[in-house]
């Protein structure tokens, strides 16, 4: 009879079973692929459809709807989206829904006024494109502009007096035109976006269009940036939409621009800070080429917090 001593020798002689090899490790997870985004385009006085995508800022969009329609990007004056009238409540600004249908603005004919400035405000609203264009947003009623019919919304200003303004920003041209002299004549070199034979009218707002209804839909829209790449964003919250609202109607009366991008990037500066202190220094620092006076930025702070307030 084999001892108990023996058997614990022979099993510890015994061959063990091999453990299971180790599982592999888990792969990484794929990064999240960014969408395709695709955008249909058409030129605004009549053209076949184009679609464009992979474009970064507003200079790359505006390259890639001319290389689409065989022109040079120096021709398209602004964009609006989903209309193709000469409307600036639909004026391609900071931001495009994925589903907006991109209409293009180009050249159309030159034409030269002469204005003298018989009052302090001439009373026009300028905006820029983004890529080197400045151009009429608004004319007030009753003022210096509004009584020379030959300007018009939409109307890019291309010199005063022979001097070009091709590329300025539209904070600089407003303030070129603040500081034109009273009394003294100055001439206007305008160039008005090529129309159809229905867009007319251009002064004041027509009547809606049904095919010309917002289409926007989804949560996320594509922001532009003048400067950087563009990025793909949530639709602005109510509060948001509303503290830029305000901020740009300041932005209109302090500096006789409207900017939504502009606006946008105040709102957003103003939620990292909490005073107007250091909401002022953080504007320096961001967008100090504009040298907002004191008490604009004060009035800026105020506006948002009011916006803040109305949306709960």
């Amino acid at each position: 009879m084999e001892s108990a001593a023996a058997q614990e020798t022979r099993d510890a002689e015994a061959p063990r079973p091999s453990a299971p090899p180790p599982s592999p490790a888990e792969p990484p997870a794929a990064p999240r692929a960014r969408p395709r985004l695709v955008f249909r385009t058409q030129l605004a006085h009549g053209s076949p459809t184009g679609k464009i995508e992979g474009f970064t800022n507003v200079r790359e969009l505006y390259a890639k709807i001319a290389e689409a329609f065989g022109i040079a990007p120096t021709e398209i004056l602004f964009c609006t989206l989903n209309s193709h009238k000469v409307d600036m409540q639909k004026l391609l600004g900071g931001q495009i829904g994925l589903e907006d249908f991109i209409f293009a603005h180009v050249r159309g004919e030159t034409k030269e006024v002469e204005v003298t400035k018989t009052e302090d405000a001439l009373g026009l609203t300028i905006t820029d494109n983004g890529a080197g264009y400045a151009f009429i947003k608004r004319i007030k009623e009753g003022s210096i502009i509004n009584r020379i019919q030959a300007v018009c919304v939409g109307d890019s200003i291309e010199a005063i007096n022979d001097h070009s303004i091709v590329g300025c920003r539209h904070y600089e041209v407003a303030k070129m035109l603040r500081e034109l002299p009273k009394s003294q004549p100055f001439t206007l070199r305008l160039v008005q976006p090529k129309r159809a034979f229905d867009m007319i009218g251009q002064r004041s707002r027509g009547s809606k269009c049904p095919m010309e209804a917002k289409v926007t839909s989804g949560r996320e829209t594509l922001r532009l940036r003048s400067g950087g790449a563009a990025s793909l964003e949530e639709v602005p919250s109510e509060f948001e939409e509303e503290a830029s609202r305000r901020v740009d109607d300041l932005l209109e009366s302090y500096m006789g621009i409207r900017d939504p991008e502009l606006a946008s990037t105040m709102v957003d500066t103003s939620k990292k800070t909490l005073s107007v202190q250091e909401f002022a220094h953080r504007l320096d620092s961001v967008l100090g080429e504009f040298a907002f006076p004191d008490e604009f930025v004060v009035e800026v702070w105020a506006a948002i917090g009011e916006a803040r307030e109305a949306c709960g």
